[in-house]
């Protein structure tokens, strides 16, 4: 049970893959909007008229049949010509559309087929001496150095980002979640962090 739950949860998520940064990079185009309603609305209207289905009832019918296509997508992609034709499609056509490739990246992140940028923690040097801040790594390079996030406290969603060399840069092995709490409380339970540090 546990292995079919795996493999459908899987091939949504593969079908979603493709799905999602081509749905977004239309629906920033403005008239994807009209389109997509377009599509969706004979639907929900044939279940209202026909079935005499209650609206919510109509709209969860609706965003099943999107998961199932979701899937059957996911399904085509397992297969080697599924896969040969999405190559195709992905490299001579939609990797030429503006921000795509970008719109792409931050799907496969938020979905998680790719580490996510604020999943891990670090105390920085930003001025090269003693005095460190809390940060998020948000990029490792090539060369050894790094991109972090500095958020400002209380409210984590502001804050600056740095370029550093490796040395100035010390990752925690600690969760997320403290580094957030620590900054939403202003600093207050910073204590565990500078202990992961010193371990």
């Amino acid at each position: 049970m546990n292995r079919i739950k795996q493999f459908f949860i899987s091939t949504v998520i593969g079908g979603l893959l493709i799905i999602l940064p081509v749905a977004l990079f239309l629906f920033t185009m403005n008239w994807v909007f009209e389109l997509i309603r377009g599509m969706i609305s004979p639907l929900t209207e044939a279940l209202l008229t026909q079935a005499s289905l209650p609206a919510y009832v109509a709209d969860l019918v609706v965003i099943a049949a999107l998961v199932l296509l979701c899937f059957l997508v996911g399904m085509v992609v397992r297969t080697r010509i599924g896969k040969w034709i999405y190559s195709m499609l992905d490299s001579k056509l939609l990797m030429k559309a503006p921000g795509y490739s970008i719109i792409k990246e931050t799907v496969a992140q938020f979905i998680g087929n790719k580490k996510s940028p604020f999943s891990s923690a670090a105390l920085v040097q930003i001025f090269g001496n003693e005095t460190m801040v809390s940060a998020f790594v948000t990029d490792e390079h090539e060369d050894g150095s790094f991109t972090v996030f500095v958020p400002t406290g209380p409210n984590p969603t502001s804050g600056n980002i740095y370029h550093l060399p490796g040395r100035f840069v010390h990752p925690i092995d600690t969760p997320v979640d403290d580094l957030m709490r620590s900054i939403i409380s202003c600093g207050a339970g910073s204590s565990v962090l500078v202990k992961r540090l010193e371990k």
